[in-house]
């Protein structure tokens, strides 16, 4: 035997349970076999050992001075292992409390809840949608979705999915489609291009990353929310500005068109959630974000 390794665990569990209860027909009811099972486990410990751990005591058994080190030993080590896995399990079952905005949640995650649940079936989600950028402590979520730049609070632990892309969209119904069609991406300087209040931001980083001098001059109709934003460009309205995953599947139905394509910007999609011991489940659903991300 090296020195890192273990006794024989079934025999190690039948010790305990005869050290604890002072009877070998006691262990064997506790542990649901018989009691030569028992007996035999704890002739193998001892042999594996190379002395005894029990003494016959009159009709009763006595610990050996080894036999008592082994119990205080392994008591606490199973007892240490019984409540970490009883906190596992309490961990696996709960919600994993998931925070994205609005129109995450309702153009990406809620039209691939179908997969995750069929792929990460041990990982049910608790949906909030936040539109508020959560504080350091990520206001009592498991995790955050989000679209943003660094730096990130010290108490996150932040997994990057992947570098945003965004671009103008439209629909082929937009009635200033036939003006702009074959021009150059200037074009949309001087076009009053749909805002989104969520992200105002939006149309001047994307100017930045086209290499153009400045955002669109002229601002045309302002909206609450990128949801709403796309839902105008859906019906024709003008010219939004979107994260490419979040207009996929509208670009493949024609439903809109992105002319000039898309440009990777500063911001990136990410998972936070707190900096402490690692949940499991949250490498799990990075993975599997990062996966469908990748996918398109």
């Amino acid at each position: 035997m090296t020195e890192r390794d273990l006794p024989p665990l079934n025999a190690l569990r039948a010790f305990e349970a005869t050290a604890r209860l002072e009877s070998v027909t006691r262990a064997a009811q506790e542990l649901h076999v018989t009691h030569g099972a028992v007996s035999r486990q704890l002739r193998l410990l001892e042999d594996a050992l190379g002395r005894p751990l029990f003494a016959r005591q009159g009709r009763g058994l006595a610990l050996t001075d080894a036999g008592a080190q082994l119990r205080d030993a392994a008591g606490t080590a199973l007892e240490q292992l019984r409540d970490s896995w009883a906190g596992l399990r309490r961990s696996t079952r709960a919600p994993f409390v998931l925070g994205c905005s609005g129109s995450l949640l309702a153009r990406w995650v809620i039209p691939r809840l179908h997969r995750l649940n069929r792929d990460l079936p041990d990982l049910p989600l608790h949906l909030s949608a936040q539109e508020d950028a959560p504080g350091a402590e990520l206001d009592g979520l498991d995790g955050a979705l989000l679209l943003a730049a660094p730096p990130w609070p010290s108490a996150w632990r932040v997994d990057t999915l992947a570098t945003e892309r965004i671009g103008p969209v439209l629909s082929p119904r937009y009635a200033g489609w036939p003006r702009l069609q074959g021009q150059p991406i200037s074009a949309l300087l001087d076009e009053p291009v749909l805002q989104t209040r969520s992200r105002p931001q939006a149309w001047r980083d994307w100017s930045d990353a086209a290499g153009l001098a400045g955002p669109p001059h002229a601002t045309g109709q302002e909206f609450a929310h990128l949801y709403y934003l796309l839902e105008a460009a859906l019906a024709g309205l003008g010219v939004a500005i979107a994260p490419a995953p979040l207009v996929a599947e509208d670009l493949a139905s024609g439903r809109l068109i992105a002319p000039w394509g898309f440009c990777e910007t500063a911001s990136s999609w990410v998972l936070a959630t707190p900096q402490r011991a690692g949940d499991g489940r949250a490498l799990a659903l990075a993975h599997w974000l990062q996966a469908e991300l990748a996918g398109g």
